[in-house]
């Protein structure tokens, strides 16, 4: 045995253990919370570092902060813009918490001196703050992932709402002692200054994949886990809505989505016209130098951030952190205060990627109100993997819904796979919700509430509604009352039936609906994408030129009108529908549908026979296949059990129709074709709003009488309708061809913001065009050929319904939306046409709507 050599070993391998003792024994740790010494509030963003060293560290948003380093350190430098600096002592070579309250800068003024002069203007020029800005718009195409070839992770992604600041005196009130389980819940360390109680959340679990080319992106939902309040609260529909006005924040995007408005992101394009920028500090994070830069509007009531950015200087010019808060001057309805922080981590390339994101808002009717609603999104990007590529089957098949095994996993799983904990308070929810969703006083709050809100009265497999139908009126049928309903997921989630029975009491006649509808994907057909067939009957009446709808005139305050209303159609319709949706967003749609009209009021179907004489018709039948192809490309919706409405989006919608008439076909007097397309488009024009463009164009090919042209869609109520000509008459203009363009714009308070009262009273600017320019050709001219129906004519013989002549009827407004925070009302110029009978040259018409 050679003792030498295990001499030597031995007092190498002490050697080691001394030398891991004494470095051990030489690691200085400081931990601790740096917070407002007027407010104890613990401050976020916080610059802390040993003094005389490049260690340091930022503190999170729970004022926390920890810093370990083997240097031999003595003090603590703790520094934040707006407030005095501090320096304390450390003792090195130990373990140990250090508090730290900082002061205000402006209290430590003792004395002020005043100089005249003028302030010094800010610029861009030569400055250097701009100048770093604009390297990092120069530079943001690399630091997406998508300059990556292939990226994956994971994202845990938890959605919770709570009520603030419960009272005492509301939790002893009567109606909510028997909830106060419920109202126990509360959080009152996670958010400073706040109690919260939730009672809404929902947890996801997914994992991603991305690549580059050819581009496919790919999300596999691993679990989702959330509330159930019942079958009267559409929980799915709730969650997309919630995470739409929580949208994703993307730092890089030249416009940042929150509460359905639009932000100018601090380092879009155009952000050094809009913002103002300042080098506020230069700490060092993780042995990597970063410029703290703080912004600010140029205008403090535009929809703008104010906030900080760190900026990496490792010639990447990535963003490292990020802080965004808006103003209580913005004009924003509902919200009392915003915030958004995006935490980032180096990848071993030295390049970012996001690593928690987390959006914060507090909801109340007023400013001035301290309860209301809390929410919060959080997301945490995990598992996070570049440039490894994998076979091509990880990037098909994109799922469209939620696998129901995601949704039944257990809670060990959720344990072990949440890249994120839950507080004591949201770990009670579940539990809590299903105690409530079985008390009966619960169940009949949400009753009441749906009615009100959503206008249908939930009978399980049936609802019965809208209550906006019940009752309406008209000059043709009198007082006139309707009974519905449809049935829900409940009953089944293949067919589905729809209908209502309806009553005028002056013509006493019976109207009535009835349409049943089978899923062929095994999904709901409200789901996306939509693979089903339907089969309706209807009988009703219906303006000529007006959809006739499930609910269209049937509402009490459609039935109020200016001017004469007293032609109507009873229309006798058997249709049949096949809707085919496809991943890609293109879907195409089949339709079959056979009309018995019957003129009513004072309409009549007038011709001339052989012989020169005039005749009444008394049916006009027709039947038609339509086609419809329709591609609507990364189109979004909220999505509910038994509705789906589009998000709005700067994506066009592309549609194509191809309408033929079947000439003796179960009685159809009449052959022809039309062809139609059109293109909607949302156009976000930065701090001038957004503008809602639609584009249409149309011709007919052969002859038909004037019912079965294109009767313009006019409007006679005293509402403002987006997709109307809001002064032109019922049945005015017909055509066999036609181009048409539509323009809403709205300003979002652009101008406004600038004028000190309407600031004030946070109103918001709307604009609109609409024109139609088309004609009618000699062929379809009623005049020319005395065969076809005779154009409707007014109780004093006056022709009211006419063609387009070679000048474009052509109408705008100008407007006020915002007003007591739901109310738009339009004022209203018709410029073309003056002279027909009936016609208002100026109207103000009235829309309610909801808007943040």
């Amino acid at each position: 045995m050679d003792f030498k050599y295990i001499y030597k070993k031995l007092l190498l391998l002490s050697f080691f253990f001394l030398s891991a003792s004494i470095l051990h024994a030489q690691t200085t740790t400081v931990s601790g919370t740096v917070t407002d010494a007027s407010n104890k509030k613990p401050i976020s963003f916080v610059s802390v570092s040993f003094l005389g060293t490049s260690i340091g560290a930022n503190t999170d948003n729970s004022g926390k902060y920890s810093l370990t380093t083997s240097q031999q350190v003595t003090k603590l430098k703790v520094s934040f813009l707006g407030y005095k600096d501090v320096v304390v002592a450390v003792k090195p070579g130990i373990t140990q918490i250090i508090n730290v309250r900082l002061v205000s800068a402006e209290n430590q003024l003792e004395e002020v001196t005043v100089r005249s002069g003028k302030k010094a203007k800010y610029r861009n020029k030569d400055n250097p703050a701009v100048e770093l800005i604009r390297k990092v718009i120069e530079n943001k195409e690399k630091n997406r992932p998508e300059n990556y070839d292939y990226v994956q992770y994971k994202e845990y992604d938890k959605m919770q709402f709570s009520v603030a600041n419960v009272t005492d005196k509301l939790e002893n009130k009567k109606f909510f002692r028997k909830y106060k389980f419920v109202l126990d819940n509360k959080d009152s360390l996670s958010i400073p200054g706040k109690s919260i109680t939730p009672i809404f959340l929902d947890e996801k679990l997914s994992q991603y994949y991305y690549r580059k080319n050819p581009e496919k992106e790919k999300t596999i939902t691993l679990g989702q886990k959330e509330v159930n309040f019942g079958a009267a609260v559409d929980n799915e529909g709730l969650t997309v809505y919630f995470k739409h006005m929580y949208y994703k924040v993307d730092i890089y995007s030249n416009v940042v989505f929150l509460m359905t408005t639009n932000f100018l992101s601090p380092i879009a394009n155009s952000a050094p016209t809009f913002y103002k920028f300042f080098i506020t500090d230069t700490i060092t994070v993780n042995n990597q130098k970063v410029v703290e830069l703080s912004f600010t509007p140029r205008n403090l009531a535009d929809v703008l951030f104010v906030g900080k950015l760190y900026v990496t200087l490792d010639g990447n010019y990535a963003v490292q952190r990020c802080e965004l808060t808006i103003n209580k001057n913005i004009n924003l309805n509902f919200v009392n205060s915003m915030s958004v922080n995006l935490d980032f981590e180096q990848n071993p390339d030295g390049r970012y990627h996001l690593s928690k994101s987390t959006t914060t808002a507090d909801f109340a009717l007023t400013q001035t109100k301290k309860g209301g609603l809390f929410g919060i999104r959080e997301i945490k990007y995990g598992d996070y993997v570049v440039n490894k590529a994998l076979p091509d089957s990880a990037y098909k098949n994109q799922e469209d819904a939620v696998p129901e095994a995601a949704k039944n996993r257990s809670d060990d799983f959720w344990t072990k796979n949440r890249l994120d904990t839950l507080t004591t308070a949201e770990s009670k929810v579940y539990k809590n919700t299903d105690s409530l969703r079985n008390m009966p006083s619960f169940k009949r709050t949400l009753d009441i509430a749906t009615v009100l809100l959503a206008g249908y009265k939930d009978f399980n497999w049936f609802e019965v509604g809208p209550a906006n139908a019940f009752y309406s009126f008209n000059s043709v049928e009198g007082f006139k009352l309707r009974l519905g309903g449809r049935t829900t997921p409940n009953l089944s989630k293949r067919y589905y039936f729809e209908t209502y029975g309806a009553y005028g009491f002056k013509d006493e006649k019976w109207k009535g609906f009835l349409s049943a509808t089978y899923s062929l994907n095994n999904k709901s057909i409200y789901k996306f994408p939509q693979n089903y067939i339907r089969a309706s009957a209807q009988y009703d009446t219906y303006i000529p030129g007006e959809n006739l709808q499930f609910v269209e005139e049937d509402n009490l305050l459609l039935s109020f009108k200016r001017g004469t209303n007293d032609k109507y159609i009873y229309a006798s319709s058997y249709r049949f529908d096949y809707v085919h949706e496809y991943e890609n967003h293109f879907s195409y749609a089949f339709e079959f549908n056979r009309q018995n009209l019957s003129p009513a009021g004072t309409l009549s179907f007038t011709n001339q026979d052989v012989n020169g004489l005039p005749q009444n018709i008394h049916n006009l039948i027709t039947s038609d296949l339509t086609a419809t192809l329709r591609y609507a490309p990364n189109e979004q919706f909220y999505q509910g059990k038994i509705y789906r409405i589009q998000v709005p989006s700067k994506n066009p919608v592309f549609t194509f129709n191809y309408d033929a008439g079947l000439k003796n076909v179960f009685g159809s007097s009449y052959g022809y074709q039309k062809i139609s397309g059109q293109i909607d488009k949302r156009f976000y024009l930065s701090q001038f709003g957004w503008s809602d463009v639609t584009v249409t164009a149309g011709k007919l090919f052969g002859q038909v009488p004037y019912p079965l042209l294109d009767i313009f869609h006019a409007n006679q109520t005293y509402s403002y309708q987006i997709y109307s000509y809001n002064l032109m008459n019922f049945l005015e203009f017909v055509a066999d061809h036609y181009e048409t363009i539509s323009i809403d714009q709205h300003f979002n308070g652009f101008f406004f913001n600038k004028i000190p009262l309407l600031k004030k009273l946070k109103w918001r600017e709307t604009a609109s065009l609409k024109a139609i320019y088309g004609g009618l050709s000699d062929q379809n001219n009623p005049t020319l050929h005395p065969n076809l129906y005779q154009f409707p004519i007014s109780s004093t013989g006056q022709h009211i319904t006419n063609a387009l002549g070679k000048t474009p009827y052509t109408e705008a407004s100008v407007g006020i939306e915002n007003i007591f925070k739901f109310v738009r009302v339009d004022l209203v110029r018709r410029f073309t046409y003056l002279n027909d009978p009936g016609v208002a040259k100026w109207g103000i018409r009235t829309l309610v709507q909801f808007n943040f």
